[in-house]
């Protein structure tokens, strides 16, 4: 293993272990080559690729790359004494997650774009790089190129955030974007995204709201010093978001967006954490609901900071190996400088709110009785349960008769008791359409 030193003088050159060779790792390789001399002058010393682990050997490869950097034995490339810093772009929990210690065990420093393994089990990984005095990077993990964490963990780190709300998923947003824009439904929105490659064969991981739920466990854990996980997260997906919910959402000057939203609060017992993913409607007049097509955009809030956005590409090759260079030129300074970044900031040690205690607002449309007497019942039953209603108004005659409301903010476990009470009345022949209202002011 190379030996920091206290100069950034004695080392001409910091080897490199790559950890997949995909999407992102393919780029992150030509980055490292194409770049080297640029490279070379803001590090103060060459990046040299040193070893690539790949699953397959003999898989089409870029000619440009030496075939003899490639190995099948990730633990080998990432136990080399010559390997100073290590790249993980193969995702997943396992083997990344016995890989990265290794790699921090034998002294590398480590850059990771893994977002399920963080959020499940990042303390495990952060303890190991303090007890090896190694920098864990992981820019990537959140938004493709989009600089969040860093923002979050360095430049706010003078001030208190109060609230993230994030579009962290450029497949669902490309989803419900078509479906605000063209009218489609869900599932023809969803074609179009799988043809366009912007979806997965299986968009499982997407669409029910799992990969946008790890990526806010990591917002919620940097911006509230609280180690939050995956499972600490309420989740989900867009799949039963209607055309009609686009529609209401645009007749009340809204648009529909899948929603990371973590944000602290003062209870009687101290600040305490929540985290959430689920569809929502936004006014138009947000920032977020101008963000389009696939991209992704972070919206923050802190005491004196005020509001920034954050908005850019959020997937992609090249993107999110840009994120990881900016990692990697870090930790590679740090190994020059013989010193390592700040570590896990977890001092906070908040309590994590269920769902049921998270303030939130809904929008409610119900299917009627045409008769007298049917708004006060309604009205009635929203105030048995504590929420106040903000807006009512009646649509149609008859037959189509429709009730459609939007609450003030109140717990999300009265809310949802509201609802299945309106379920079981009488003169309510179905609750049509139920979405939660966010970032509003109130």
């Amino acid at each position: 293993m190379t030996e920091a030193s206290a100069t950034t003088t004695s080392i001409s050159t910091l080897r490199v272990g790559l950890l997949g060779c995909g999407n992102v790792g393919s780029q992150v390789a030509r980055i490292l080559r194409q770049d080297a001399d640029e490279l070379q002058a803001r590090v103060g010393a060459r990046l040299e690729l040193a070893g690539i682990a790949v699953r397959r050997l003999g898989r089409g490869r870029d000619a440009e790359l030496d075939a003899s950097l490639f190995t099948d034995d990730a633990q080998a490339l990432v136990a080399r004494e010559d390997i100073d810093l290590v790249v993980e772009v193969i995702g997943g929990i396992e083997p990344a997650r016995s890989l990265i210690l290794s790699a921090l065990e034998h002294g590398c420093s480590v850059v990771s774009a893994n977002k399920a393994l963080l959020a499940e089990d990042g303390g495990t990984l952060f303890e190991a790089a303090a007890k090896a005095d190694r920098d864990l990077y992981y820019e990537a993990a959140v938004a493709g190129a989009i600089p969040i964490l860093r923002p979050l963990r360095e430049s706010l780190a003078g001030d208190r955030v109060t609230r993230v709300l994030g579009i962290v998923n450029g497949t669902t947003n490309f989803i419900l974007d078509k479906m605000s824009t063209t009218g489609a439904g869900f599932a023809e929105a969803l074609e179009e995204a799988q043809e366009l490659g912007y979806a997965e064969a299986d968009p499982t991981a997407d669409i029910e709201g799992f990969d946008a739920a790890a990526k806010a466990a990591i917002l919620a854990s940097l911006s509230f010093h609280t180690r939050v996980t995956a499972a600490d997260v309420y989740r989900e997906g867009i799949t039963e978001v209607t055309a009609r919910d686009v529609v209401t959402a645009r007749d009340m000057g809204c648009v529909v967006k899948l929603l990371a939203i973590c944000d602290v609060r003062d209870t009687p017992a101290g600040p305490a954490v929540s985290a959430r993913v689920h569809p929502a409607m936004i006014p138009l007049s947000h920032p977020l609901a101008s963000v389009r097509e696939a991209y992704n955009a972070v919206f923050v809030e802190s005491e004196n900071a005020g509001a920034l956005m954050f908005y850019g590409p959020g997937a992609g090759g090249a993107p999110t190996a840009s994120a990881v260079l900016g990692d990697l030129v870090t930790a590679a300074r740090h190994r020059l400088d013989g010193v390592s970044g700040s570590g896990e900031s977890a001092h906070g040690q908040c309590e994590v709110l269920p769902m049921g205690d998270t303030v939130t607002r809904y929008h409610i449309a119900l299917d009627v009785d045409d008769r007298a007497g049917v708004l006060a019942a309604v009205a009635t039953e929203f105030a048995r349960h504590g929420v106040s209603i903000q807006t009512m108004r009646q649509d149609g005659r008859g037959d189509d008769a429709a009730l459609v409301l939007v609450t003030h903010s109140a717990t999300d476990s009265a809310l949802s008791a509201t609802v299945e009470a309106l379920r079981a009345m009488d003169m309510v022949h179905e609750v049509t359409a139920v979405m939660r209202v966010e970032a509003d002011g109130e």
